[in-house]
């Protein structure tokens, strides 16, 4: 099942309730939470307060992208504020399997992120114990920018592994997913895709979110091939 899980860090913080139902109503199923520390990436957003402020507003799975250099310090606190799942990146994790333990201690889902130079490789031993695998298209630390083309063999070779090994996780993709872009990802076989700036505008967040989830889902291959 295609899912959008629609990034708050495009919205308008000042409405930000309104918006993610907006997002919701439009079908988005998934709230993408971009949390950054401004060390591992150039940019500071927020922490557990806005999961916690969230987490009244609205039932949807709050999904909780750590780019921050000591993930294991901060995980109780985003349990604690009502997060649902937690994803990690390989580049900084020094015990990946034990950070992965920890999550999954705290009752919530996990799983790790990739930078556009990590190869799939790093994570084949923790797989198994994985609700997804969020590939990013983009460099991490900014919204708004440009999809890397370079995603798509990734995202392919993590299908491939996933049926092979006779697994589930999910493949999420962030970073320059929009309407021109959403149907390659979904060829690739990604079925979690964050969105932004592609459905962030006043006004047509409802209408964006539905003319993109149709889009995803007229891209998925049939057992024939084809498009639906």
């Amino acid at each position: 099942m295609i899912e959008l899980a629609f990034s708050i860090l495009a919205s308008d913080f000042a409405h930000l309730a309104d918006e993610v139902a907006a997002a919701e109503r439009g079908g988005g199923t998934i709230v993408h939470v971009d949390v950054m520390d401004g060390h591992f990436v150039p940019n500071i957003t927020f922490g557990p307060p806005i999961v916690k402020a969230l987490r009244p507003v609205t039932a949807l799975p709050l999904d909780c992208h750590l780019m921050i250099e000591n993930p294991d310090a901060f995980i109780a606190d985003f349990a604690e504020a009502g997060a649902d799942m937690i994803s990690v990146h390989q580049e900084v994790c020094r015990h990946l399997h034990r950070t992965l333990q920890l999550i999954e201690q705290h009752g919530m889902k996990p799983a790790v992120v990739l930078n556009p130079a990590t190869p799939v490789e790093t994570l084949v031993e923790v797989l198994p114990m994985l609700h997804h695998v969020l590939v990013m298209s983009v460099n991490p630390g900014f919204g708004g920018q440009k999809f890397l083309p370079l995603a798509l063999d990734k995202i392919a070779h993590l299908a491939e592994l996933r049926e092979e090994m006779g697994l589930n996780f999910r493949i999420e993709v962030d970073g320059g997913v929009a309407h021109d872009t959403v149907a390659q990802v979904v060829q690739a076989g990604a079925d979690m895709l964050v969105a932004g700036s592609a459905i962030f505008s006043p006004g047509k967040i409802e209408q964006n979110a539905r003319e993109f989830l149709a889009a995803a889902r007229a891209a998925v291959p049939t057992q024939d091939g084809r498009n639906d």
